[in-house]
């Protein structure tokens, strides 16, 4: 009995590290670099830069998957067992990796939450693009009670990204000064873009911009700006009747001639919204992934967010 327990086991493991498109069929183990998994694309990105040539970085969910529908397979969990470092983000965005983080070995593998210590906003408070700022983030993130798309505010992407580099550095003390410099870098990369949203909301004639779902209320604190989300923070978020008539009703109000959608999510409702409001559709990226495309463009977080600062500008009404 024990033996058909074993063979069965080792014949579901096979099965599942056979599914075309796993992280643990993408990477293959190189025992001269630290071995990385990332559950985003931004902290796979980050990782690259700050890591250089001392890291082999695997993003655990393949091109096109939406975060929210991903499930690990046991492949993905034994490979993920055998890693240095875990990067993934928190505040309730990835409930796998959250549950796969209390089952690692933290003597074998460093995990690495990357809003532990971030001042998160609160989803009741700007789900409708209120700009509240929530200050105790504590143990509530499991409980969705905040938003996770911290990576969208340049300044907090930079602390996420000092985590990374803190992390690498306790891994691999050796190449402390590599981490240190490669991070400057990034930082003053994330700097710039900071200052060039920054420009784009200075000339802008409006502070309100309309999305398919609301992910974007770091970027709008950060900003100053409102984001009027047709859907909540989950992209299965969709408004009632009566809901949706009052968001018709907002966007005419404020003369919204663009609607901002997401390029993992499609949204029958704001599509609905759009073609009552004849409006633009122009895509937000909230960069939980990458499109197959994208991958294979080489697309890094940069050249995607500053892609979103060209449409936010577009929405926003500023002439470029």
């Amino acid at each position: 009995m024990n033996k058909g327990l074993i063979f069965l086991a080792a014949t579901l493991l096979m099965l599942t590290g056979c599914q075309p498109g796993t992280a643990a069929n993408q990477s293959s183990n190189n025992p001269g670099k630290l071995q990385v998994y990332t559950s985003l694309f931004p902290f796979e990105d980050l990782a690259k830069k700050i890591g250089g040539d001392h890291v082999q970085v695997t993003n655990l969910i393949p091109p096109g998957v939406e975060p929210h529908d991903f499930e690990l397979t046991a492949r993905d969990m034994t490979a993920l067992s055998n890693a240095d470092l875990f990067i993934y983000n928190g505040a309730g965005m990835e409930a796998w990796a959250e549950k796969a983080a209390r089952n690692l070995d933290t003597k074998r593998t460093l995990v690495v939450e990357t809003t532990k210590n971030l001042p998160l906003l609160k989803r009741e408070e700007h789900e409708h693009g209120d700009e509240h700022h929530g200050e105790d983030h504590g143990d509530q993130h499991d409980h969705g009670d905040f938003d996770p798309h911290a990576w969208l505010d340049p300044t907090l992407a930079k602390k996420q990204a000092e985590a990374i580099r803190d992390a690498l550095i306790k891994k691999d003390a050796k190449h402390a000064a590599d981490y240190r410099k490669n991070f400057e870098q990034v930082a003053a990369e994330l700097d710039k873009l900071d200052h060039e949203f920054q420009s784009v909301v200075k000339q802008a004639p409006k502070k309100e911009f309309a999305v398919s779902h609301a992910a974007f209320g770091y970027l709008a604190h950060r900003y100053g700006l409102k984001q009027m989300a047709i859907s909540g923070l989950s992209p299965s978020d969709e408004p009632s009747p009566q809901e949706l008539k009052r968001i018709i009703e907002e966007v005419r109000e404020h003369d919204i001639r663009v609607i901002l959608f997401e390029t993992l999510v499609s949204s029958k409702i704001a599509e609905v919204v759009k073609r009552e409001v004849k409006a633009e559709a122009l895509v937000l990226n909230p960069l939980e992934g990458l499109t197959e495309e994208e991958k294979a463009q080489g697309m890094d977080y940069f050249q995607v967010m500053r892609k979103n600062k060209e449409h936010l500008a577009k929405a926003l009404g500023v002439t470029q």
